[in-house]
């Protein structure tokens, strides 16, 4: 398989993009307003589910080495490894799984946004399983206190990705296209 150069730049330029989004938080009640899943969706929309999940790869990369690219300026296997370090798992896979639904049907906005919300639950899921986990916490309590606040912050965001994300694509064509899936 032959892999121009290209494509990898890109990704890393997204990786950038990724850790600085993650910076941004709109404090809204209990449960604040991070860019970090905004520029997951909006990575996945652009990208689609091969670069978009290797800038995810990359972006995770730097902040296991200690590179403070996670929200709030944070970095290093302790995050990874702590409670919240499913989410960030889970961000491989929703940049997988929404790139790849918007591969399906670039051009409508409905669908984009439905691969986003998609997308995100994902990273709820993954969230919630972790916190369980690290946190030896009923099932009921994990989803209480990781994945039902997170719902309404989770589909706002992935509704901007996906619109956002489907108006560049459709400013800029030339420097976001894939390969179209075949019938």
């Amino acid at each position: 398989m032959k892999t121009s150069l290209k494509p990898l730049i890109i990704a890393a330029e997204f990786s950038a993009i990724i850790a600085i989004l993650s910076q941004f938080t709109i404090p809204l009640s209990i449960v604040p307003l991070t860019g970090q899943t905004f520029a997951i969706g909006l990575t996945a929309t652009l990208l689609g589910r091969r670069s978009g999940t290797l800038s995810v790869l990359i972006y995770l990369l730097l902040g296991i080495i200690g590179l403070p690219v996670f929200a709030g300026l944070s970095g290093g296997l302790s995050i990874v490894f702590g409670p919240t370090g499913g989410y960030l798992i889970g961000f491989i896979f929703q940049a997988w799984l929404t790139g790849y639904l918007v591969e399906k049907n670039v051009s409508s906005y409905t669908w984009v946004i439905f691969a986003n919300v998609i997308g995100s639950f994902v990273t709820l899921i993954f969230g919630v399983i972790w916190l369980k986990a690290s946190g030896d916490l009923s099932w009921n309590t994990a989803i209480v206190s990781g994945f039902i606040p997170f719902i309404l912050p989770g589909i706002i965001k992935a509704v901007a990705a996906g619109y956002l994300g489907t108006v560049i694509r459709h400013r800029l064509p030339k420097y976001f296209s894939f390969e179209q899936p075949q019938s």
